[in-house]
């Protein structure tokens, strides 16, 4: 079988996510052999030439990259290309034909989108004019609309010049490999699938603080706020992937679809159970309003209204400046009817069994149960056993979020990609809270959050901050 060229032709090649993230990660997927074929096609409205490109690249790569893929570099920057913004669509085109001469096998147009949203559909226009849209792909990036009727609009814009199937709307989270596993411990083990239901699971954290603040991105946040900018592309999606049922196969369309019923499912988001917040000094920095009002912190409590999970809460939190940075996904199991143990036995003091997911870059599970402490009487003490991803020797087992998704993306695999019918949905049990939201309140820069959060989650308590920390397995005897 031929070998599939890929042509990324990729829109705001000079940008901060160009730099630190999309070039870097282009030249380790080529590096490792999965898309060893491939012509990059830069362009921008900044100004360049293709040799100016190329030596912007290299210092992209050299400053945000692997060290062992800069062995590749040499002949992955003959395969770098630049369009100058100012020539407009033919100008392109023309980049894109010169990219793909002396070529006659099958080839995948991937058009990166890593520019601001309201140049979007500016770029798409363009590459309907460029005759560039028939047959290939197209990655965006967020935010999907910021509403209802503004994603409807933009769905409908995108849908004139690509088919749904071409569109690929990234969400770095679920590029993750812990995100990924979340499947195969589901659906792959007997043990587990059983008991992922109402009858078993007490409730469930989505946990997604942050330490970095927002002295970078006041401009864009002031008129997104946390919700809009994490919730919704991001946490949504992890939530997604814990609820769905079973899919009739592991293909794109059947896990999607899946997707699409738990969002169908969700009850529309009551103002009343949600938190949101704002730290402390966010209205001092440049950009930002003297009153603004945009929530830097928000935490909610949501339903999914299904014979699987009805009644089961679930509590999603993340914000900015918080006390650490963390990736966390808790699974909370009930507890015991009843408890036959002796009064100050240690039951029942250190909460509900737990699964734990840790959605970091190195991937980890965590599973918390009670157990006996030796010697006389009956103590009883918290225990966990703790799962770590080995390290490989393969590059290309070890792919960061982008780079896994533009291999999928490259690949044809929508999997990890959100569709219109879902983002719409999403906006739709949105309206309540976006219409309705509560104030905004204050907390401390490296705090966990507005002390309202307790009374959110009450009876229960957050996860984080853990009582226990993670083991390092390389220490373990």
């Amino acid at each position: 079988m031929a070998t599939k060229r890929v042509t990324v032709v990729l829109f705001g090649a000079t940008g901060d996510l160009s730099r630190r993230k999309l070039l870097p990660g282009l030249l380790h997927l080529f590096e490792s052999g999965l898309l060893q074929d491939i012509q990059v096609v830069g362009t921008s409205l900044d100004e360049h030439t293709t040799e100016s490109f190329v030596e912007l690249a290299h210092e992209a790569v050299a400053e945000h990259g692997d060290d062992a893929d800069m062995k590749a570099w040499s002949e992955f920057s003959e395969r770098l290309h630049w369009a100058p913004g100012a020539e407009g669509a033919a100008g392109l085109r023309a980049a894109v034909e010169k990219a793909e001469t002396d070529w006659d096998g099958d080839n995948v147009r991937l058009h990166y989108l890593s520019v601001p949203p309201k140049a979007a559909l500016a770029v798409v226009s363009m590459l309907e004019e460029a005759d560039l849209a028939k047959g290939s792909r197209i990655v965006m990036e967020k935010p999907f609309g910021v509403d209802l009727a503004s994603a409807v609009d933009l769905n409908s814009k995108l849908h004139r010049v690509f088919d749904e199937s071409q569109i690929y709307r990234i969400d770095h989270f679920l590029g993750k490999e812990a995100a990924q596993n979340i499947l195969a411990f589901r659906f792959g083990n007997g043990l587990f699938e059983p008991i992922w239901h109402r009858n078993h699971i007490d409730h469930i954290q989505i946990d997604v603080p942050e330490e970095l603040g927002l002295e970078q991105r006041a401009s864009f946040y002031e008129a997104t706020g946390a919700y809009k900018d994490m919730v919704v592309t991001h946490l949504f999606q992890v939530l997604a992937f814990i609820a769905l049922e079973p899919p009739t196969s592991l293909s794109p369309d059947a896990i999607n679809e899946e997707k699409n019923k738990v969002f169908r499912s969700m009850l529309p988001i009551d103002p009343a159970c949600v938190v949101r917040g704002q730290y402390q000094g966010y209205r001092d920095i440049e950009g930002v309003a003297p009153e603004s009002e945009t929530e830097t912190f928000i935490a909610l409590k949501c339903f999914i209204d299904n014979w699987r999970w009805a009644g089961v809460p679930f509590y999603l939190r993340t914000g900015k400046r918080m006390a650490e940075g963390a990736r966390i996904i808790s699974i909370a199991f009930k507890e015991p009817p009843r408890s036959m143990f002796p009064k100050n036995s240690g039951v029942g003091d250190y909460g509900p069994d737990h699964l734990t997911f840790d959605l970091a870059d190195r991937a980890k599970m965590s599973l918390s149960f009670y157990g006996k402490r030796p010697g006389p009487g009956m103590k009883l003490d918290k225990l966990s056993m703790q799962f770590a991803m080995q390290d490989t020797t393969w590059a290309g087992s070890v792919l960061e979020a982008y780079e896994r998704l533009i291999y999928d993306a490259a690949r044809g695999d929508r999997t990890l990609f959100s569709s219109a019918e879902g983002i719409e949905r999403l906006w739709e049990i949105s309206t309540p809270l976006l219409e309705n939201p509560p104030i905004v309140r204050p907390y401390r820069q490296g705090s966990w959050g507005p002390n309202q959060i307790h009374q959110l989650v009450a009876p229960y308590a957050w996860r984080l901050p853990f009582e226990r920390r993670w083991r390092d397995p390389n220490t373990m005897g």
